[in-house]
């Protein structure tokens, strides 16, 4: 096919930033995209080194479109714990979070529960009234803010938990209500206070969770809308789950989480044309200067990655004008010994089209395929967030195998036989199976770092999808112990996983007549035969779980990502480590 040369921006001079926010107590700045333009427009084919040749693009794609992302205000919300007469409390909205056994009335239509029964006291049976007038019952999703006179605060709200609310999850729904409620109402202080008390060992959790949905539902990412809004919130009070250093820790550390999260939620929504691989290096290399009293980044090149013989990797990289670009950050306590080496890898495909096995027809998603690099959000965000919570004993590698997967006369053919860094070949026998591949790279290269334990992430099947569906993950393992670990910390973090079968006589349908394995097994089982696969990169010494993360990684309803995996993978490490 002809190729014509057209009338390009000088990529030379055009530069591009994306800078990481703070999560510290200091301003949180956003993360946000500034391009230096020319002043001039050149004629100029784009010239890719590693081939030695021009190549036909209108823009280079770091400026495709001429995007760039507003600076935008991140939510700056401090959090206290106290305890005091709810009565008393002033401030703008006064949220009570009741289950629906909570609104249970005597014969007298008067609340059972002493918390809401003072309230109402106070109130002169406002309160009951208007909650039967706006039939609110407690159900989850509900909640009614009220302007009633006789209490300390201008408002009062009520927001369902349903049933029970007993799960970290519950409690990070009834903080994003809160923040719904503040947005809408444009409060700037909240108290939150639950109508059944918390039993001890769980005030922590509770309080934790709800800091957390409060902090995440007051986020909007609003850098590529010609407007935003900035939220209002500044403070929020959380009353009856006790005060003490023990609480302000875990509401810290709650923050910390929720900024990481965040982070991982803007990598993901960041267009492809915005978020290439380079610049995907750039935001870890970033990191690495935010937090380099305990991390360090080491980026490698194409040239570096043909050295370690990363041919799988290369592979998928070959037929994009965008380089390849292979990250490794390391968190190194700054102090006492390291107990324990874990390794977190994550997808990192900026794009992905299919290759020649082009994605087409309804359902395949190629316009949402910026978030092919949801794994590798999900270790940044992490990243982000142990860099500032700083566990010690604990010594962690970020991996991340950053490319795209195009179409162009470079890139790799169906029937191709690549042959990854462990010396084994494998036959390409669908080009859009290409994570599977990058990743092959990735884990041999993480057990070569002498690591313990690794955790891999990737949006990588659509199989994992019809199994299980948008809101939950599956996870592959050989190890007991490490799925233990790992569930339990899902289980604190409220992200839900399943565990899936690791059929070893699926390995038949990988089996190539030229090669070690074909790349992708076909329809039937396809997530089990991709973890499968996976395994045999894999030093069979280390511990080493997969994580298909192509259901939960974007939310639909809000068409936005979730930032999911951030906290199962912190809440790991901290469990991993001497803390």
């Amino acid at each position: 096919m002809a190729v014509t040369l057209v009338t390009s921006v000088a990529s030379s001079s055009a530069r591009f930033h994306f800078r990481s926010f703070s999560s510290s107590p200091s301003p949180l700045s956003s993360s946000f995209l500034r391009f230096r333009l020319p002043l001039a427009l050149a004629v100029t084919p784009l010239y890719h080194s590693s081939r030695g040749r021009a190549m036909a693009h209108t823009l280079a794609q770091a400026t495709l479109g001429f995007t760039q992302a507003n600076s935008v205000d991140h939510p700056k919300v401090s959090f206290a714990a106290k305890d005091i007469d709810v009565t008393e409390w002033k401030g703008d909205i006064l949220a009570v979070g009741v289950t629906e056994k909570d609104m249970a009335k005597d014969v007298n239509s008067k609340f059972q529960k002493p918390i809401l029964s003072k309230l109402d006291a106070h109130l002169g049976g406002l309160l009951a009234d208007v909650s039967s007038e706006e039939d609110f019952s407690g159900k989850p999703g509900q909640s009614t803010v009220l302007r009633l006179p006789g209490l300390a605060s201008k408002r009062v709200g009520l927001i369902g938990l349903g049933k029970s609310a007993s799960s970290p999850s519950a409690f990070q729904s009834l903080g994003e209500a809160v923040a719904a409620a503040a947005k809408a109402s444009q409060a700037s202080s909240v108290a939150v206070v639950l109508a059944s008390s918390e039993s001890n060992e769980s005030k922590l959790t509770s309080a934790s969770a709800i800091a957390s949905g409060t902090v995440l539902g007051l986020f909007e990412d609003s850098r590529y809308k010609s407007e935003s809004k900035k939220p209002s919130l500044k403070s929020v009070d959380i009353i009856g789950f006790g005060t003490g250093p023990e609480l302000e820790k875990k509401l810290k550390y709650a923050q910390d989480v929720s900024y990481g999260v965040i982070f991982g939620r803007e990598l993901v929504n960041s267009p492809a044309n915005v978020l290439t691989p380079a610049v995907l290096a750039e935001e870890a290399s970033n990191l690495a200067s935010m937090y380099s009293d305990v991390m360090t980044a080491n980026i490698l090149n194409e040239e570096q990655c043909k050295e370690l013989k990363m041919g799988s990797y290369l592979a998928v990289a070959a037929a994009s004008a965008n380089p390849p670009r292979f990250i490794h950050l390391v968190y190194k306590p700054s102090s006492g010994p390291v107990k324990t080496k874990l390794a977190l890898v994550g997808k990192g495909l900026t794009f992905d089209s299919g290759g020649y096995n082009i994605k087409t027809g309804p359902g395949c998603l190629i316009e949402l395929m910026k978030f092919d690099m949801g794994g590798s959000a999900a270790v940044l965000g992490a990243a982000k967030a142990i860099g500032q919570i700083k566990p010690p004993g604990v010594e962690v590698h970020f991996i991340v195998a950053a490319c795209e997967n195009m179409i162009s006369g470079t890139g790799m053919r169906p029937g191709d036989v690549i042959t990854a860094s462990n010396g084994k070949t494998i036959e390409v026998n669908n080009t859009d199976a290409e994570g599977r591949l990058t990743l092959a790279d990735a884990l041999v290269y993480a057990c070569n770092q002498g690591v313990d334990k690794i955790v891999d992430l990737a949006t990588l099947t659509g199989a994992c999808i019809i199994a299980l569906g948008n809101s939950m993950a599956g996870i592959y393992t050989p190890s007991d112990e490490l799925a233990k670990e790992v569930i339990a910390a899902s289980e604190r973090s409220g992200e839900k996983l399943w565990r899936m079968p690791m059929e070893e006589s699926y390995w038949e349908m990988m089996k190539s007549g030229v090669a070690d394995m074909v790349n992708t097994g076909g329809r039937a089982g396809g997530s089990i035969t991709a973890a499968l696969f996976l395994k045999q990169f894999v030093d069979e010494k280390v511990e080493w779980m997969h994580i298909d993360m192509a259901g939960p990684v974007w939310n639909e309803k809000k068409k936005a990502a979730t930032g999911f995996g951030v906290a199962t993978l912190v809440e790991w490490v901290q469990n991993n480590s001497s803390s």
